[in-house]
């Protein structure tokens, strides 16, 4: 409050103090001592001394504001409007508690600070025994408390105690039979198991081998899992490695995306033809949320991420909101607007029209708060808090933190990217009632009933196999197989690298396969479940032995001709393998302590190699060598 009184009397000193022709202040009149000039303390002392300068007067004469004060006054006001809001983007929506708390603070209090300052002159003339503030300064200040109250208020009226069913019915999953929605699994092609903290740690490794992108750019830890062609991939674009570089590039646009295949285990990066303008990671006009909030001033949207189409071209898409209980309460997704990165162009769509290669339009953090809904409060409020007959709630894990939290994996599915969860009682009793996905393009929901092993129990056992290594489990996805609901993840070392797959049956958990990559896993375990005659061992034995590796060399001998367009080293078995990926759409693979030359390759080289084909897409390199130039 003091350092209040020192401003204003700073203003009214130097703004309203005018030439000793008009009116009277008696600072007598106000009280004397620390507490002094009606209450207000030592800011109005400040202001007297300033106006005696040292001296015994105990007078001043003052005019009101003149128009030429008042002009600059609202002209600030209006520049901070401006600023405000460019700074701030609130959408001009009902709905958003950013545009209440923008009326409130931004708009109604500062004007109301502007007319009270235009009329202290006029009260301290008249004293402030006689009336104070005039008309439009308390109507500021009723507006001002009528807002914060008001959206307080419709903010209780929005809690789900008040709403329960309204709540529970806005995602609501259809009951389906696992074997017959889920085709069985007869390979491993589709089966994404990558989680975002290792496609950030392939991607930054990409990005260090291309000297002349890293110092200027950084790949975005906001990947987004797609369905690029009938395969899973994660995607992530460049950013701006800070606002210095921003300016130095900002002509030019950020220069392509990296692509991570979340099978192959192996990261690429995708230059574009022209750069990308408005990215997240923009400045100014060029940032990518300000350039939607001026062609969409009326929608609140969010889940801003990149993906890419079918044919590779780059494209931001927003989900709109909506909100179905009260004002702010009840969100949900009403649409989505596709940005073009590269020209600006942006093009909303309704739900029911956004465009089949979209694959993430609701985040995978409200359809599980949504499914939450739904399974809690479908009986009432009061229900799930006491009797909680026939209330669930999807699977909730621990974060590296150490906070319990909803978590989900993601399945390819119908050209459409599904989040998937279990589904258990709110008892502790570490079991699934079944299991939801949910189309993250349309919000679909199926629910399949099935009894089992929840994740943290699957995740557990699979850590069990192999316990003297201190691998960590990530969250599984869900396949099936011969008929058999089934976890599949992997395991990581305390890096992060990934160590083995596993495999877990959900209803009987003991029934768990490890191996050192997906084909092998995935083959063991059919062998293990084959009519369902095999007792493998309990999850807290040491890891069974492996099969012996089929041999390197199938078929005769090749020669093939190509361009490096990736290297990857992949530990196998404890062995480090070298991994080519040629511009042919081929992968040559080969023992790095048969060949160690094989660390002086680099992307672009073209390379001459004599191998043996493992299958239709991977050969096993038997001599290599650069291509003379």
């Amino acid at each position: 409050m003091r350092a209040f009184c020192d401003i204003i009397t700073d203003i009214v000193y130097h703004i309203v103090l005018k030439e000793k022709n008009m009116g009277t202040i008696n600072f007598n009149a106000f009280g004397g001592g620390p507490r002094g000039f009606g209450g207000f303390g030592k800011g109005f002392e400040k202001f007297r001394d300033m106006v005696n300068n040292g001296g015994g007067e105990k007078t001043v004469e003052l005019r009101p504001f003149s128009i030429r004060a008042r002009v600059i006054l609202w002209i600030l006001f209006v520049i901070w409007l401006c600023g405000s809001y460019y700074v701030m983007l609130p959408p001009m929506n009902i709905h958003s508690t950013e545009t209440w708390n923008y009326l409130a603070f931004c708009v109604i209090l500062p004007a109301t600070l502007i007319i009270g300052i235009q009329n202290i002159s006029d009260t301290l003339r008249r004293g402030l025994g006689r009336k104070g503030l005039n008309k439009p300064v308390k109507i500021g200040i009723i507006i001002f408390i009528v807002l914060l109250a008001g959206s307080f208020l419709v903010k209780i009226y929005g809690l789900e105690i008040f709403h329960a069913r309204e709540y529970a019915s806005i995602l609501q999953p259809k009951d389906y039979v696992f074997t017959e929605d889920i085709d069985q699994s007869t390979a491993v092609s589709k089966i994404a198991l990558m989680d975002t903290s290792s496609a950030i740690k392939f991607g930054n490794r990409e990005m260090g081998t291309l000297s002349e992108l890293v110092s200027q750019y950084n790949v975005s830890e906001n990947y987004a899992q797609i369905d690029y062609n009938g395969a899973p991939l994660k995607v992530s674009a460049l950013d701006y490695a800070g606002f210095f570089k921003y300016w130095a590039n900002k002509d030019h646009g950020v220069p392509g995306y990296v692509s991570v295949d979340p099978v192959g285990q192996d990261a690429k990066y995708n230059p574009l033809p022209s750069g990308m303008k408005y990215v997240p990671s923009g400045y100014f006009n060029d940032r990518l949320d300000r350039h939607l909030r001026f062609q969409f001033p009326f929608k609140i949207f969010g889940n801003i991420h990149f993906e890419i189409d079918e044919e590779g071209k780059p494209y931001y898409i927003a989900s709109v909101y909506g909100y179905k209980i009260g004002l702010f309460d009840g969100q949900t997704v009403i649409g989505a607007i596709v940005c073009d990165p590269v020209s600006g162009d942006s093009t909303y769509y309704d739900l029911a029209d956004v465009p089949q290669w979209v694959d993430d339009v609701f985040p995978g953090e409200l359809l599980v708060t949504q499914y939450n809904w739904n399974g809690l409060l479908s009986n009432g409020f009061l229900n799930s808090k006491f009797a909680k007959q026939g209330v669930r709630r999807a699977t909730q894990t621990k974060n590296d933190g150490g906070d319990v939290q909803a978590d989900y994996g993601y399945i390819a599915k119908d050209g459409d990217i599904w989040i998937y969860t279990g589904v258990t009682s709110v008892n502790e009793d570490a079991s699934n009632v079944g299991f939801i996905l949910v189309n993250q393009r349309t919000g679909d929901a199926h629910y399949y009933t099935i009894p089992g092993a929840d994740e943290n129990s699957a995740m557990s056992a699979a850590e069990g196999e192999v316990q003297e290594k201190r691998y960590q489990a990530s969250f599984p996805s869900l396949i099936n197989v011969d008929e058999q609901p089934t976890y599949v993840m992997v395991l990581k070392d305390a890096s992060g690298i990934v160590k083995l797959y596993a495999m877990v049956n959900v209803q009987s958990y003991n029934i768990v396969t490890t191996a050192s990559n997906l084909d092998d896993c995935f083959a063991q375990y059919r062998r293990l479940i084959k009519g369902g005659e095999a007792t493998p061992a309990s999850p807290a034995s040491p890891a069974q032995p492996q099969p012996e590796p089929t041999p390197v060399d199938e078929g005769p001998e090749l020669d093939a001709e190509f361009t490096i367009s990736s290297i990857q080293y992949v530990d196998i078995n404890g062995d480090t393998y070298v991994y080519l990926e040629g511009n042919d759409g081929k992968i040559y693979r080969q023992k790095f302590a048969d060949n160690e030359a094989l660390i002086t390759f680099r992307n672009g080289d073209n390379v001459k190699v004599k191998c043996t084909k493992k299958n239709d897409t991977t050969f096993n390199v038997k001599k290599i060598e650069k291509k003379a130039e």
